[in-house]
């Protein structure tokens, strides 16, 4: 695809399925990048998030690897190695593991957690920057719309 500007009526016979992949790889990006700013991936974000009460989990008990890998198929990626990423949330001491493999947020990584979401307003302002709310709206209303003609389903 070209990065020229392209009039209305070109952009109408764009297809979706190519802006919304380049779309998802620069948000993607941005954001991952923005994180390991802070010292973290997305995946160890997603780990926390997953086994917080206060968050995700529903009752914050543990997981295994594979429960939590479950739990993020929507938004995992393929290259994100949860086992590798739940090794340094434990050296850390952010999550704890018992005889079972189950994984526990530990008061230190519920604190982190927290930590991790204070930084999604700014990304998100930065992302949202020139697009407002109504547009936005539009956007996401159109996308949800493309789903569900495509026969998937749209949350």
């Amino acid at each position: 695809m070209t990065t020229q500007q392209l009039s209305d009526a070109e952009l109408a016979g764009q297809p979706a399925a190519y802006w919304t992949g380049v779309a998802y790889e620069a948000l993607i990006a941005y954001i991952r990048a923005r994180q390991a700013e802070k010292g973290y991936t997305q995946p160890q974000f997603w780990l926390l998030r997953n086994l917080s009460k206060n968050d995700i989990s529903p009752d914050g008990e543990g997981m295994t690897l594979p429960e939590l890998r479950q739990a993020m198929t929507s938004y995992i990626r393929p290259e994100d190695d949860l086992a590798v990423e739940a090794e340094v949330l434990l050296e850390r001491g952010w999550l704890t593991r018992d005889a079972e493999n189950r994984l526990w947020l530990t008061p230190e990584g519920e604190q982190a957690r927290v930590d991790m979401v204070s930084i999604a307003p700014a990304i998100r302002a930065v992302l949202h920057e020139g697009i407002d709310d109504a547009d936005y709206v539009t956007t996401v209303k159109v996308l949800q719309r493309l789903i569900r003609n495509a026969g998937g389903t749209a949350a």
